[in-house]
């Protein structure tokens, strides 16, 4: 299977602090590639080279083959590049369908002309959004819930909103960071459900940071282990779980 994202060599730093180190991490098309290790190990850095928000002293992205490097975030995200954040991020004096419709306007094909004049352009379009809105709300299961204000859903389920308005976007290559903090058992098993559809049915790439164990053992492909901001192991969860390296970092030698 063709590599989606490759990750060569990226380091970061900050001032004194070598928060990656020559890290690298592959997300094959229609994948799911957890990336693990223990806090302070440079994941949510990672992401941020991924998407943009953190500029790398060295080393490349390539997105199908296409560098990203010196592309800012709305371009990347453009491109197919879209991310979560491990803190609730809503809109809250909005609705349900009016957040997933921030992100499938990201698709938008009508100008600011169209926009101002509300020309039959701009009406078309708006209608073709807001039922690939309400396609995405179905898909996490929002649909009963589109006219709702999204400050009115429970915690897990405006965790699946920010999923949903990922979604929306057409994303190529989905970043989730701690997408299950906050969540209970049950949450956590149904939103396990809905990454595997991702992967199944939309055939997107899925690049996910999680501490829950047992969620990332259960749903992904290949797993990366970062530690002090470098790799520290790659493979198959049995690969990973049975690296005596990984459970040191983990829970000490002893």
């Amino acid at each position: 299977m063709a590599d989606l994202l490759a990750v060569r060599g990226a380091s970061v730093r900050f001032g004194g602090v070598q928060a990656l180190s020559e890290a690298e991490l592959t997300v094959r098309q229609g994948d799911i590639a957890a990336l693990i290790g223990p806090n302070g190990a440079g994941k949510t850095t990672l992401l941020g080279v991924i998407s943009g928000a953190v500029t790398p002293t060295g080393g490349s992205v390539t997105l199908a083959g296409r560098e990203l490097a010196g592309l800012p975030i709305h371009e990347r995200a453009a491109a197919g590049v879209v991310r979560t954040f491990q803190n609730l991020e809503i809109f809250s004096n909005m609705t349900v369908l009016e957040n997933v419709l921030t992100g499938a306007h990201l698709k938008a094909r009508y100008g600011l002309w169209d926009s101002l004049a509300r020309t039959p352009r701009f009406r078309r379009e708006e209608a073709r959004l807001r039922e690939e809105a309400m396609v995405r709300l179905e898909f996490v299961g929002l649909a009963d819930k589109a006219g709702h204000m999204a400050t009115g859903l429970p915690y897990g389920e405006q965790r699946l909103l920010e999923l949903a308005r990922a979604l929306a976007s057409g994303p190529s290559l989905l970043l989730l960071d701690e997408p299950a903090a906050g969540m209970n058992n049950k949450e956590t098993r149904q939103l396990g459900v809905i990454i595997r559809r991702i992967r199944d049915e939309l055939g997107v790439g899925v690049a996910l940071v999680e501490h829950d164990m047992e969620l990332v053992m259960d749903i992904s492909d290949r797993i990366t282990v970062l530690n002090f901001g470098s790799v520290l192991a790659e493979g198959t969860p049995r690969e990973i779980q049975d690296n005596p390296e990984v459970v040191a970092a983990y829970l000490g030698e002893d």
